[in-house]
């Protein structure tokens, strides 16, 4: 997930590379059901926010299953930018009058 008018620029410039990439090496990916969790936790009360569906035969980089955090949970992590051919579908993801996130309904009804 990210927001909206990052999306935007990376459309027009045909390429995301957040500055997590420069920084950590990769990019911050979720499954479905970690959505809800990570958005809360990172991103509550944030506006214009959007997830990616993204085709993970069309990323061009390593994408790496991993549990940097100790959770006991593998996020997946991107080793690479992501171009805007990799990407699926664009979801609004806005957050309630709390400012907290509920997965999407079209996300929450797929199968896991």
């Amino acid at each position: 997930m990210l927001n909206r008018d990052q999306w935007t620029v990376a459309k027009k410039q045909g390429v995301y590379r957040p500055e997590s990439l420069d920084e950590e090496g990769f990019i911050h990916c979720s499954q479905p059901e970690m959505i809800e969790t990570v958005a809360n936790g990172l991103y509550l009360g944030q506006q214009d926010m959007i997830i990616l569906i993204i085709d993970k035969d069309k990323i061009g980089a390593p994408l790496i299953y991993e549990d940097c955090y100790e959770t006991g949970h593998a996020f997946p992590h991107i080793y690479g930018s992501i171009s805007p051919d990799a990407v699926l579908k664009e979801i609004d993801f806005p957050c309630n009058e709390n400012g907290e996130f509920t997965l999407p309904a079209e996300l929450a009804e797929q199968p896991q």
